[in-house]
């Protein structure tokens, strides 16, 4: 009898140590397979799955919005995609209001984004960027016929429709505004045409492009602009460097073929991406 006891527990201690043995090779494979897969950089990650995700607004045209068959489309998102094209990716867009993009970049929502971006010191100390696709200045918009807001120094303790991140909101600030946060170019424009608000500050080419699609029933018009030019270009989270070059390379093509002024023309009607 005891001999049998002494056989069921050795029999049951060679179990119990199999099976721990089991579980710390899982549990090492696990790790290893988390280890390689972490020293991957993001755009071998991007490689191997064979897709870009960017984000854009889907609410800001000419840029990046949806036409009459509810198609995502616009400047950025045709050059979102010819870079993809380049690059062998096939490109996926995740719409995000503009006030919520950059947490979703911070929170690996997205790769890159694609929505005017533009390039500031503040934003360069957190984010990298690409080179600049897009060239531009900022405009004072008013209602049509207005008498009191003829140039920026004009909206000075006045209600100015801006979205709260935006350049624009910073100049708006500069000239003593009083901001009325707005979701998006959409609703800025309305508050002005509607005289909700004074004025709004906002990218010329954007503002052109409502404009000639209102045609005479264009409730706004463009009272100022800054000499300056600003760039727009794709921004990225920090440290993904082999990333940035590789966009880089895809925008240095479209240059040089003149894939990027032919996507510009189509919008513009000229070159917006340089000066």
């Amino acid at each position: 009898m005891k001999k049998f006891l002494l056989l069921f527990i050795l029999t049951l201690l060679a179990a119990v140590l199999v099976a721990c043995g089991s579980d710390e090779k899982n549990d090492n494979q696990e790790e290893a397979a988390s280890s390689d897969n972490s020293d991957q950089s993001l755009y071998e990650q991007i490689q191997e799955k064979g897709v870009l995700t960017v984000g854009t607004e889907g609410t800001y045209p000419p840029f990046t919005f949806h036409n009459d068959q509810d198609e995502l489309t616009g400047y950025d998102v045709e050059v979102a995609r010819e870079i993809g094209k380049r690059l062998d990716l096939e490109v996926k867009f995740n719409e995000t209001k503009w006030d919520a993009m950059f947490a979703g970049l911070n929170a690996k929502r997205f790769d890159m984004i694609a929505n005017q971006v533009g390039i500031r010191p503040d934003r360069q100390e957190k984010y990298d960027f690409s080179e600049p696709y897009t060239v531009s200045t900022a405009v004072l918009v008013a209602k049509k016929g207005n008498e009191d807001i003829k140039t920026f120094e004009d909206i000075e303790g006045k209600p100015v429709a801006q979205s709260l991140t935006s350049n624009y909101a910073d100049i708006a600030k500069e000239y003593g505004g009083e901001i009325q946060s707005v979701e998006g170019f959409n609703e800025a424009m309305q508050l002005t045409a509607s005289g909700r608000v004074e004025a709004t500050i906002n990218e010329r080419l954007s503002v052109l492009d409502y404009i000639n699609q209102k045609g005479d029933q264009a409730p706004v018009e463009i009272v100022d602009r800054q000499e300056d030019a600003a760039e727009s270009a794709m921004m990225f989270r920090k440290g993904n460097q082999d990333l940035v070059e590789a966009v880089n390379g895809a925008l240095k093509e479209m240059k040089e073929d003149g894939t990027l002024a032919e996507i510009s023309n189509k919008w513009f009607g000229e070159d917006v991406s340089t000066q």
